[in-house]
């Protein structure tokens, strides 16, 4: 079983990691690649590739200048720590235990546009790029085709290595769409929804769907879960599971 999440353009590198260890990327000659495309570009491509203000196209201007191989714990931090906002403050991984750790770097994969597929614990430097920033990469038209079964191969050898052949994606549509659905037809898929009864009727809003997410992972982690069937006890936070509003491959927790 492996969770899959979405990145966050929110990014802490000054906090501490909690832990030393770490692994490295999977797919460093891709990063390589990405980084040499991203560094040749100007601060005014970057705010119109990735319509940011002309204050984060410099920021992101310069990081990718900067950017240094190999990775280390001197000029790098492990994503999941890294990574900020609504989803990670409901991970909240730096008050999780060793044992959590190991679980996640098990069931965890963290879809990036620069990085492909990340473990927990692998090695990242600051940086923004969206998965559906539209920039060329020599034949490829954009991220999505330069990646393109990479991400889903990986991600299988991966499950592969799992008891249970299941992914629980609770990553945004922008980033599961980079993984196409023929290279993983035959797993086992389930997209949780959190919603809020609001007038009678289950709604999805986006700040506390986000954080839900992210304390799912929680929950599972601490409490190692293996069988997806198990996730069906999440409840932080008030969510429950309704079989109501349930189908086979959308499980549905609402408040």
């Amino acid at each position: 079983m492996i969770f899959l999440l979405s990145p966050s353009k929110t990014q802490d590198f000054e906090t501490p990691a909690p832990i030393e260890q770490y692994t490295d990327l999977r797919f460093s000659a891709e990063v390589k690649t990405l980084t040499q495309v991203l560094s040749k570009q100007s601060p005014d491509k970057i705010a119109s590739l990735m319509k940011i203000s002309e204050k984060l196209a410099i920021l992101n201007f310069e990081r990718f200048q900067s950017f240094e191989f190999p990775f280390t714990r001197i000029n790098a931090k492990q994503a999941v720590f890294a990574f900020q906002g609504d989803v990670y403050d409901g991970l909240d991984a730096q008050s999780l235990q060793s044992k959590d750790y190991d679980y996640l770097q098990n069931h965890l994969r963290i879809i990036s546009g620069l990085y492909g597929l990340l473990r927990p614990l692998d090695l990242i430097q600051p940086y923004r790029l969206e998965m559906k920033t539209p920039i060329i990469v020599g034949e490829h038209a954009d991220l999505y085709k330069f990646w393109d079964v990479k991400i889903a191969n990986l991600l299988l050898a991966d499950i592969d290595a799992q008891a249970q052949p299941w992914i629980i994606n609770l990553a945004s549509q922008e980033y599961f769409k980079a993984i196409p659905k023929k290279t993983i037809g035959k797993v086992k898929l389930i997209t949780p929804q959190f919603k809020e009864i609001k007038d009678g009727k289950p709604k999805i809003i986006a700040v506390y769907a986000k954080k839900a997410r992210g304390q799912m992972v929680k929950f599972a982690a601490t409490n190692n879960i293996t069988n997806p069937e198990d996730l069906k006890a999440f409840d932080m936070d008030r969510y429950q599971f309704s079989k109501e509003y349930s189908t086979e491959k959308e499980w549905v927790f609402v408040r």
